[in-house]
């Protein structure tokens, strides 16, 4: 048996056997090397959702995707003004549509997870919304613009 990197701790986990069986077809439907390797990416996942809940200023990143129905103004328009009111937050947006008369959107976000909750009730609210799933994680996006320097200014007000 291979020593372990010493960068990794050991965990002993017990499952009920229908569970460890559904777990182990998780691993091989999506090739991963190991149990271990799922195992950190739900635990991953569980620990940007648990921050999120009980730190609501902790600054989270993630994607917002939302599938609604009705090619109509109606409900764009609605998503677009919602989505104004939290422009500190959606960085991006991406839409496409859909087969039967419906849309998918993706909005990359970043923000306290307070206002990212808060961005995902308002849109669940709209009607014509009928999947909405926020996925975060706790890493974020480097700054879009380094604070300038202060620059010295002439007395004309041009920088010197």
């Amino acid at each position: 048996m291979p020593a372990e990197p010493a960068s990794l701790a050991r965990l002993s986990v017990s499952l009920p056997p229908s569970l460890f069986q559904r777990l182990d077809a998780m691993v091989r439907e999506r090739a991963l090397p190991s149990r271990s390797q799922l195992l950190a990416e739900l635990i991953r996942h569980a620990l940007a959702d648990h921050a999120g809940l009980t730190r609501p200023e902790a600054t989270l990143a993630g994607t917002i995707t939302i599938v609604y129905s009705g090619r109509s103004g109606r409900v764009r328009q609605q998503l677009a003004n919602t989505q104004a009111a939290f422009l500190k937050e959606i960085i991006s947006s991406q839409h496409v549509f859909l087969e039967e008369d419906k849309s998918l959107e993706v909005l990359l976000v970043q923000g306290p997870a307070v206002r990212l909750r808060q961005l995902c009730d308002e849109l669940r609210a709209i009607r014509g919304v009928e999947q909405l799933q926020l996925f975060t994680t706790s890493a974020l996006l480097p700054p879009l613009h380094e604070p300038a320097p202060a620059a010295a200014v002439a007395a004309d007000g041009a920088p010197s």
